[in-house]
């Protein structure tokens, strides 16, 4: 295993030079393309902003309106009636909209059940097994101006579900 460490450690300073030297093989000034990136991304950064504080905003209004807390009591028993915790339905359903919230969500669940628990395991699997699909779309999409996302965001969203069932299933199975 001490192969492994050292190959990790030299991964990347092998990669940039491997880079470098390519670049000049192939006669790209590498610095100036660089730069050049550089200056492409902060624009971007800039332009994405509007959408990032659109996207907070939604998600404080969603939790702050009680809208997750009706939503979670409403579940509950069905929930209850399958071997799936509570706990987790807040995380569930702010892990699409925002990965800093869910991932606050399951540091609180884990502190409050413990990483080795059912329910910690549950949220651990669940954070892994779903992405940001709303930031995604919003920040990508917008960055590039594409403003018809309809297909997009059902296939995400699907894709969000699978993720849930499958860390429910998995998780009930193997633990």
């Amino acid at each position: 295993m001490q192969w492994l460490s050292l190959l990790s450690l030299w991964m990347i300073p092998v990669l940039i030079a491997f880079i470098l030297l390519y670049s000049i093989w192939k006669r790209v000034p590498s610095y100036e393309s660089f730069v050049e990136g550089g200056k492409e991304g902060i624009k971007i950064a800039f332009s994405i902003i509007p959408y990032l504080v659109g996207m907070l905003v939604a998600i404080t209004v969603f939790r702050a309106s009680g809208a997750m807390d009706f939503f979670v009591n409403l579940t509950k028993p069905l929930l209850s009636a399958i071997g799936v915790p509570a706990e987790v339905v807040p995380l569930a359903l702010i892990r699409p909209i925002s990965g800093n919230a869910a991932l606050g969500m399951m540091s609180d669940i884990i502190s409050t059940h413990g990483a080795d628990s059912y329910v910690g395991r549950l949220a651990s699997v669940l954070q892994g097994s779903t992405d940001t699909t709303f930031y995604v779309l919003t920040v990508y999409f917008g960055a590039v101006g594409i403003k018809k996302m309809g297909d997009a965001l059902k296939v995400g969203l699907l894709a969000d579900l699978v993720g849930i069932a499958a860390a429910i299933i998995v998780v009930a199975w193997i633990f």
